[in-house]
């Protein structure tokens, strides 16, 4: 929640699983205090699913996530972050790995991007799952 209202950023239409639906770009705003749904925001620059969120300083930050269709299965190194104040998107620096299905927290000054899967899901007997632990530093945007 930013400035008291929810935002949903991407995921995947059609289906919960990815290589049955499509991903989207959309940014929608709720106010629940109305009980409304506002007009569609600026599109997030990387339409994926199955990314890392958090909040920090009234921007929302959106790490990760995978693409997939008949021709890529892909796992991003996006990371990007959503003012709502001025309804614009910022490209930051990518994470080191490319990864799904990863964490996503805000501890003091610092975004930890924990876990995930390397490799676009939905691949017969592949799951590459990583330990990897990264942190952004909020000081470096």
């Amino acid at each position: 929640m930013v400035n008291d209202k929810i935002y949903v950023i991407g995921g995947r239409l059609g289906s919960a699983f990815i290589f049955t639906a499509s991903n989207t770009n959309v940014v929608e705003e709720y106010d629940p205090a109305t009980d409304q749904w506002g007009l569609v925001k600026a599109r997030m620059p990387t339409e994926r699913s199955g990314g890392a969120w958090a909040v920090y300083r009234g921007r929302i930050y959106v790490a990760g996530g995978e693409h997939q269709d008949g021709r890529l299965m892909a796992a991003f190194r996006a990371l990007e972050a959503y003012d709502p104040t001025t309804n614009s998107w910022s490209e930051l620096p990518m994470i080191p790995m490319p990864r799904h299905g990863l964490a996503g927290a805000v501890v003091g000054d610092r975004l930890h991007l924990a876990s995930g899967d390397i490799q676009s899901a939905g691949i017969t007997g592949m799951h590459v799952v990583t330990d990897s632990h990264d942190i952004f530093e909020f000081g470096n945007e």
